[in-house]
């Protein structure tokens, strides 16, 4: 998903827990009071209530029994900033689904969420025929809206790991800690492939080679939806972004101030297929419930075209060929850019094949829009009757029907020990030593360390964007351990002196550790060369890697969501890791360091000499990296 977010949803929390509280009282009235939400619809009992009947009979049976303005309700999604002066809008207009934008983290606790969230379901449960909604939300590495969450490594750390099942249990992890706050859908995960380290999604890929994504798609779909999508420990998945947003070209973004975010991919279709195409196959034939459309374009060789506008791409490829029968769900307000025209933007989306729209703020212009053109005959009733028909049938696999409030009983283990060992585990497994001169690591946890940098400290900036908010933020409301307090506790027995930006006497260390650290970014502003993120160590920084290195024996750890120049700054470097961006447990960078458990991450895409490098991948004409695409030493 991607945009920034409206002032709205940056409300303080005190208002939404007041909202939640109204919301969650209200629940106790509606169930007294609506027909549907325990004994059917108010126009009377249907077989799609019978939840013994499959479900393919059960969406047939209450499509059947639906109006127009209710088909086209069920295919709005809106950010529930938009509806939270109106919560009656929910019932007035059908509304399908609710999402957060941006995993923006609104309340504190997932009992919190789940009232504000049934108090929505209510409203839902109020229409004549008591269609539960689903809510969605940007859980792509942990649940990083409730601030105790346990925060993964960003997949471009998992693919360091190559270790899919890993993935898989981290997804397990998330999806548990998402559905017990009362939240049915996770965008997550991202297949894209990306192709040059310059884009702010990198850190979203799991690398730059389509196996990684082939082979992650399945264990991951499979961690999220679990054995029965039912259960109060899945989420419905969605495999994201269909296709190719990973290999926009520089330079041909269509958002201003973005350089490869939202641009426009250009290939041959055999080119397409081969690398950006198969990870969805792979997603598909796993059983993802959902595929969300990207803001990029694809130009094939006729000029670029809107993937959102792109029937051949969505109908016959993806629900043709491919097979898919779940849900097509657009980006965030990327229909809009379909065309300067409304009404040809909403009639070019849907009749491409998009099921349901994330409007997210104008729902009744949407809703009307779309209603004028199935009048009109521009969208045919039988292309609204597949959408709806695709919606219905994710929410009864959900369980919705039967279930449509929040089962909290998981609640307790939000930030457990057990949850926040896989994270810590995949931290680990996600390091990759890139330098060990005079194999000076693992160290022995007995020296006198002197520790620098602007990533030692800092939950921010190691768990990166789409932490909490859409960017990320230094001081995220996310609880975890940072790295320096996972190498404090690794080596109990060193003395160590911390000193961010290397203004402490180095006299008597033995072993400097510098954690040079990105500020944290997501899509768009994230891209290089868009702002401030420009894939260069930072001048703090690089003066701490100078005064520590040339002073003792040092290791230097990147934290990071790609790739950064760092060739410059390794001059007394005796050790150099990439430490990726590890998310909240910073204990899992220390393990490696001190021996606790092996470095065995490998590089998941190709790490330039410059940036002016990029685009580089394997198997380029004159491929000449500083590492290259598989990379990585191994110790202890």
């Amino acid at each position: 998903m991607g945009a920034s977010l409206p002032e709205l949803l940056r409300r303080p929390a005190v208002l939404w827990s007041t909202l939640a509280v109204a919301l969650a009282a209200a629940v106790v009235t509606v169930l007294l009071v609506v027909p549907g939400a325990d004994d059917g619809p108010a126009d009377g009992n249907g077989d799609y209530l019978d939840a013994s009947l499959p479900i393919d009979e059960r969406v047939e049976d209450l499509l059947g029994r639906m109006t127009i303005e209710e088909k086209v309700g069920q295919m709005t999604q809106v950010t529930v900033g938009a509806v939270e002066g109106s919560p009656s809008d929910v019932a007035e207009y059908g509304i399908g689904s609710l999402l957060n934008g941006g995993s923006e983290a609104l309340f504190a606790t997932a009992e919190e969420w789940a009232a504000m969230i049934d108090g929505y379901q209510a409203e839902a449960m109020e229409t004549r025929l008591g269609i539960p909604l689903m809510y969605g939300i940007d859980a792509v590495h942990g649940n990083t809206a409730i601030p105790g969450a346990v925060v993964f490594p960003h997949n471009i750390g998992l693919g360091a790991a190559h270790d899919a099942d890993l993935a898989g249990r981290a997804a397990e992890v998330t999806a548990a800690e998402t559905r017990a706050a009362g939240i049915h859908w996770t965008f997550a995960p991202c297949v894209c492939v990306a192709r040059d380290s310059r884009w702010g999604r990198t850190y979203e890929s799991y690398g730059e080679d389509p196996g990684l994504a082939i082979e992650y798609a399945g264990p991951v779909v499979a961690g999220y939806q679990g054995e029965d999508l039912t259960a109060n420990t899945s989420v419905l998945a969605t495999a994201k972004h269909y296709v190719a947003d990973g290999g926009t070209a520089y330079g041909t973004s269509t958002t201003e101030d973005y350089q490869l975010d939202q641009g426009v991919t250009t290939m041959s279709e055999e080119e397409l297929r081969a690398i950006h195409l198969a990870p969805f196959q792979a997603a598909v034939d796993a059983g993802v419930g959902s595929v969300m459309a990207s803001f990029s374009s694809t130009d094939l060789g006729e000029g670029p075209l809107k993937v959102h506008a792109d029937e051949y791409l969505i109908t016959d490829v993806l629900k043709g060929e491919l097979g898919f029968d779940g849900i097509v769900v657009s980006d965030w307000q990327a229909v809009d850019q379909v065309s300067a025209d409304y009404a040809e933007a909403v009639r070019a989306s849907i009749n491409a094949g998009i099921d349901m729209v994330m409007v997210p703020f104008e729902y009744q212009g949407f809703t009307s829009t779309l209603l004028s053109e199935v009048a009109s005959g521009e969208v045919g009733e039988d292309r609204i009757d597949d959408a709806v028909s695709r919606i219905l049938g994710q929410k009864f696999a959900l369980g919705l029907f039967e279930q449509p409030y929040a089962d909290t009983a998981g609640a307790a283990a939000i930030g457990s020990d057990e949850h926040r060992d896989v994270a810590r585990e995949a931290a680990a497994a996600s390091q990759t030593l890139l330098r060990n001169d005079g194999d000076l690591l693992p160290l022995t946890g007995t020296e006198n360390l002197y520790v620098a940098g602007s990533g030692a400290d800092s939950i921010g900036r190691q768990t990166g964007g789409w932490t909490a908010s859409w960017q990320g933020s230094l001081n995220p409301p996310t609880q975890g351990t940072t790295i320096l307090a996972g190498i404090q506790e690794a080596a109990p027995n060193a003395a160590v002196t911390f000193s961010e930006d290397a203004s402490e006497p180095l006299a008597g260390a033995d072993v400097g550790i510098v954690v040079v650290a990105e500020d944290p970014y997501a899509e768009g502003v994230g891209d290089a060369g868009a702002g401030e993120h420009d894939m260069a160590v930072s001048e703090d920084d690089a003066a701490a890697i100078h005064t520590v290195c040339a002073a003792v024996d040092c290791v230097v750890l990147v934290v990071s969501g790609r790739p950064i120049e760092i060739e410059a700054h390794l001059d007394g470097v005796d050790a150099l890791v990439a430490a990726w961006l590890p998310g909240s447990e910073g204990a899992g960078v220390a393990d490696p360091l001190f021996g606790a458990t092996p470095y065995d991450g490998r590089l998941p895409v190709s790490w330039p000499r410059l940036i002016a490098d990029e685009p580089l991948n394997v198997g380029d004409a004159d491929y000449d990296p500083l590492f290259a695409y598989g990379f990585g030493l191994q110790a202890a």
